[in-house]
């Protein structure tokens, strides 16, 4: 890691020192996912239910072309507020770093900051996969080949509902990456606990889960690994409904001509307006639950890790 890229703290820069537990955290959902002041509150909240279990946040964004690992609360203002705040995925990084911009980091650019730290588990809402009609558009996210190349394990309530969660699967296995549910059968789909599909493995504790991120590394097998953790029962949206929901905005934004890196954005705005505000809040529920698995795993690793 070459340091003059680099801003850790030191709250964060001291763990890592100890080896001791860090969870990193994406500014993406801060900065395109949630609405102002919401996602103030809502990374605040993440950081405070990390740090209620014994484990330091990393809440990661490139700020004047620096990564920052850990954001002090100007810092977290700035990315929350800033209307002109850019996404980082592996293909920006570069770019934004030599211009010295501003940017939120996706799932596959936090995966890499959190790496290059030195920093082994990663919370978010839902990772990116193969869009619906991809085979036509080409249109798969960079998260799914950042998993299969970057040793971060990532904590997520399963692909983002508006994806084609069986060619997510597919592509997921093609590339080697080990998918397993957290307490579950069956593959979340973001706002709802159903979604029909079958998944290979299943772990029940933080501890399982731990083993098998040190199981693949001490192997020599690169990559991550995918927890996925259903959203609470309480918060959880009916499928039926929700998928109707998500079939509207996926047809608004065709009228629209909205593709790209613009589309995800569109699309959880529209999902939320058309669900009268019930989808942004299930979001902010599955992601601090999130946050409570991810913390404990983050903690199970740190123990196999010194022993």
């Amino acid at each position: 890691m070459n340091l003059k890229y680099f801003d850790i703290k030191e709250e964060v820069a001291k763990a890592i020192k100890k080896n001791k537990p860090v969870v990193a955290l994406e500014s993406t959902i801060i900065s395109h996912g949630m609405p102002y002041p919401r996602n103030i509150e809502v990374a605040k909240k993440l950081e405070e239910t990390i740090r209620d279990r014994g484990v330091t946040p990393a809440t990661i964004a490139i700020i004047d072309g620096i990564i920052k690992i850990g954001l002090n609360e100007k810092e977290l203002e700035f990315m929350g507020t800033d209307k002109n705040i850019l996404k980082a995925s592996r293909m920006d990084l570069p770019i934004v770093i030599a211009k010295k911009s501003n940017a939120a980091t996706t799932v596959a650019g936090t995966m890499i900051a959190a790496n290059l730290a030195g920093i082994k588990v990663f919370v978010t809402g839902g990772i990116g996969g193969v869009h619906r009609h991809a085979q036509e558009t080409f249109d798969i996210s960079a998260d799914l080949q950042e998993l299969s190349k970057t040793n971060v394990a990532v904590v997520c309530a399963g692909p983002k509902a508006i994806l084609d969660l069986s060619l997510t699967l597919e592509y997921l296995e093609t590339f080697g990456v080990p998918l397993v549910g957290y307490q579950t059968d069956e593959l979340p789909s973001f706002y709802s606990r159903k979604s029909g599909i079958k998944i290979p493995y299943r772990v029940d504790t933080a501890k399982e889960a731990a083993l098998i991120m040190k199981a693949k590394w001490d192997l020599g097998l690169q990559g991550g690994v995918l927890i996925t953790n259903p959203i609470p029962e309480e918060y959880s949206m009916n499928e039926e409904e929700i998928k109707s929901i998500i079939n509207k905005a996926i047809e608004d934004s065709e009228k629209l001509g909205i593709k790209g890196k613009e589309l995800t954005p569109f699309l959880l705005s529209r999902i939320k307006d058309l669900s009268k505000g019930e989808s942004l809040q299930a979001n902010i529920e599955l992601v601090l639950n999130n946050a409570k698995v991810g913390a404990e795993i983050a903690k199970e690793f740190y123990n196999l890790s010194n022993f």
